[in-house]
């Protein structure tokens, strides 16, 4: 399995830009108000040094994956050790993806259709595109929908503008104050810092000397999509109804209507969204497979995909609703985030650095 920059760069805008704008739009608005696009941008700032730091980690030991240069770096037991929250972290994480893709698809489209089986048939799709392909159907998959996402995004743009009234941006700062702003960049900063699963890819790429590029442009393109879409929230809806939405862009969407001629365009942009989601799936289930059969030696690592699936079906059957994947959002924000993604992967890095620079001399 081998992936190019360019295919990094796709799976990296496809998996960033989709649940970010959906589900991290209304906690920054309530924080920061009209000057939610502040937050975007520190937001912004905040992962481009966390992927920084992701990618010139692995670069170290361009041929081994996380599980491998954790053990070379930390030696075996420590470098085991530390695998374990991020195991509990991949795990989590996939399972309350799963749940929420399943709710967001039940209110807005299948409200009849049992919660399970609309888990269940995403699973499905998951485990066939990681057990036939792998990362290589993944990243062929992301080629697709990456610029198909993109499309969506400007239609949203071009259709919208009729809505948008640029005196709901002021007053800028004076009403909120950088305490509030950065506040308000804290959940999508941990949205966008899932980048870190970078760590597992680079291994994958014949030139890995280009994932810094790519990983940084993924950003960038995903970033700038996010923070267009922020304003748009904010030009239509003001500061104050968009904080109390649990889908702000969504409510974006079934706004549109053109010349009352094309209307229900929010079904096109949901399946858009729902494509996109599949990308993030498959990405976080193939690393947790793939790293899972490293860490416990096994050669043929599709096994324990058959591991993995159940754990996480359960896992996204446990929350009761969309109050609970609230909880896990916000202990994902203040613990997963600065511990997992920037503390232990930036003393890795230099531990790594010093111990390269030692072996040289």
């Amino acid at each position: 399995m081998k992936i190019s920059g360019y295919q990094l760069f796709w799976l990296i805008f496809t998996m960033e830009f989709g649940m970010t704008a959906i589900f991290t739009v209304s906690p920054a608005i309530f924080l920061a108000k009209q000057d939610a696009w502040i937050s975007i941008i520190l937001a912004t700032l905040i992962c481009i040094f966390t992927t920084v730091i992701a990618v010139k980690l692995s670069l170290l030991y361009p041929e081994q994956t996380f599980i491998q240069y954790s053990q070379s770096i930390l030696g075996k037991w420590l470098g085991t050790i530390i695998l374990v929250p991020y195991f509990l972290m991949w795990l989590s994480v996939t399972g309350v993806i799963l749940r929420e893709f399943a709710d967001f698809v039940f209110i807005t489209l299948f409200s009849s259709t049992p919660l399970w089986i609309v888990i269940l048939i995403m699973l499905g799709a998951v485990v066939y595109v990681t057990c036939t392909g792998g990362l290589r159907s993944i990243s062929r998959c992301s080629e697709i929908i990456g610029p198909v996402s993109t499309a969506g995004c400007f239609f949203i743009i071009v259709f919208s503008v009729k809505d948008w009234d640029w005196l709901r941006l002021l007053p800028v700062y004076s009403n909120t104050g950088w305490l509030p702003i950065v506040k308000g960049s804290l959940a999508p900063a941990s949205f966008l810092a899932e980048s870190f699963m970078v760590v597992m890819l680079i291994a994958f790429m014949p030139k890995p000397e280009r994932a810094l590029t790519s990983s940084l442009w993924g950003i960038a393109a995903a970033s700038v999509a996010f923070l267009a879409m922020t304003l748009i929230v904010i030009m239509v809806f003001g500061p104050n109804l968009p904080a109390k939405f649990i889908y702000p862009l969504y409510s974006v969407v079934t706004y549109i209507s053109i010349m009352d001629f094309i209307q229900n365009v929010d079904v096109l942009v949901v399946l858009l969204w729902i494509i996109g989601i599949f990308i993030k799936l498959s990405l976080y289930f193939f690393i947790t497979s793939y790293g899972s059969a490293q860490l416990f030696q096994i050669r043929k690592w599709k096994r324990t995909v058959w591991l993995i699936a159940p754990i996480v079906f359960v896992v996204s059957l446990l929350p009761r609703n969309t109050n609970d994947t609230m909880y896990f959002a916000k202990f994902w924000s203040n613990v997963v985030f600065p511990i997992n993604l920037i503390g232990i992967p930036l003393l890795m890095w230099m531990m790594g650095t010093i111990r390269k620079k030692s072996m040289l001399h």
